[in-house]
């Protein structure tokens, strides 16, 4: 059991035992800025093992730290600032699941004789003939961030709390007697602590550039392309604003904006490195709900195929700030189909 000290890995903990299953509890050590200044990872912080090593012996079982800091620097820390250098918003919490959560500690669980890896995340699993099928959690569903995902991974993972609501969560935390009522929730991403902008000025030197319309019109300058994302309204300090970020011109490092959020508004895009998490690849042309961001709701969109390495996805309705990098995620119903990086 991946334990990271919060309250859904801890109550599916519990849950587990309950079930009668032979648990271990794992709290994985990931790098952070901790390692050049004293600023922790929220999500594997001292404060966090302790609590996680405290719900280990509430549930009397036994509990080991894996240090996995130097493969998550490379694999998804150093990834998500090559993504940010070439101008594109990566989302590095997909990484982390495929590589991280759902690679190296399920490959380490394994070797150790384990069956299987649980997490805390809000999302269902369902055999269906000989596969394993990925469906939405509840209120606070998380299968966004698990569209890359294979068979082979799937078969051997459990999500203890996906059928259950965040209040009975709670519920069942008071149950088991587990020290939770003033535990607050990480939100963002763990390895930045204090905005995406900071962490990168402490990696990214200013390459100044112009800040133009769409017409070309020069209307100030920028610091760095990699200091800006897609729909971003702050931090451009133009008069007569608001202006909000509309492209980016690598080429010629010029930052394109807009006055009207109606230019945001795409009704196509296109997207690299699908994977569907059944191992079949639907025939395409196909309806599906698509989600382009975490917190967006899913919109009715079709995907057909462009070639072998690209899917076009055109919405029934145009959508705000289509973001490159970002995941875009596809749902039939409830079901989570697959996803790929918006190109």
């Amino acid at each position: 059991m991946a334990m990271s000290g919060g309250i859904d890995s801890s109550v599916s903990a519990a849950l587990l035992k309950k079930a009668g299953f032979d648990v271990i509890g794992v709290f994985m050590k990931f790098w952070s800025l901790a390692d050049e200044t004293k600023i922790e990872n929220r999500c594997c912080s001292a404060e966090s093992e302790v609590r996680a090593r405290k719900v280990a012996k509430i549930l009397g079982i036994p509990f080991y730290v894996f240090n996995f800091g130097k493969d998550f620097k490379k694999k998804v820390v150093d990834r998500f600032l090559a993504e940010y250098k070439k101008g594109v918003t990566p989302n590095p919490c997909v990484v982390c699941n495929k590589e991280i959560k759902f690679g190296l500690l399920l490959e380490k669980a394994l070797k150790l004789g384990a069956d299987f890896v649980a997490t805390g995340h809000y999302v269902k699993t369902k055999k269906i003939g000989e596969k394993i099928r990925l469906f939405k959690g509840g209120a606070k569903d998380q299968s966004y961030f698990l569209w890359k995902l294979s068979q082979k991974q799937l078969r051997r993972v459990f999500f203890p709390v996906g059928h259950y609501e965040k209040e009975e969560v709670r519920r069942l935390a008071r149950e088991f007697r587990l020290p939770f009522s003033k535990v607050s929730e990480s939100q963002e991403i763990c390895f930045v602590p204090r905005g995406i902008d900071s962490f990168l000025r402490k990696y990214f030197k200013p390459k100044p550039g112009k800040i133009v319309d769409a017409q070309g019109k020069i209307l100030g300058l920028h610091q760095g392309l990699y200091f800006y994302t897609i729909g971003q309204r702050k931090g451009m300090n133009l008069p007569g604003g608001p202006y909000y970020v509309l492209d980016k011109d690598l080429k010629k490092n010029k930052l394109v904006v807009t006055k009207s959020e109606k230019d945001l508004g795409r009704k196509e895009l296109k997207v690299k490195d699908a994977n569907w998490t059944s191992g079949l690849e639907p025939k395409l042309p196909l309806s599906v709900g698509i989600k382009i961001r975490y917190r967006h709701k899913a919109v009715r969109a079709v995907i057909k195929n462009i070639d072998k390495k690209y899917i076009k996805v055109i919405f029934n309705v145009p959508q705000r700030a289509v973001t490159a990098g970002q995941s875009a995620v596809f749902y039939k119903g409830k079901e989570l189909l697959g996803g790929g990086i918006i190109c």
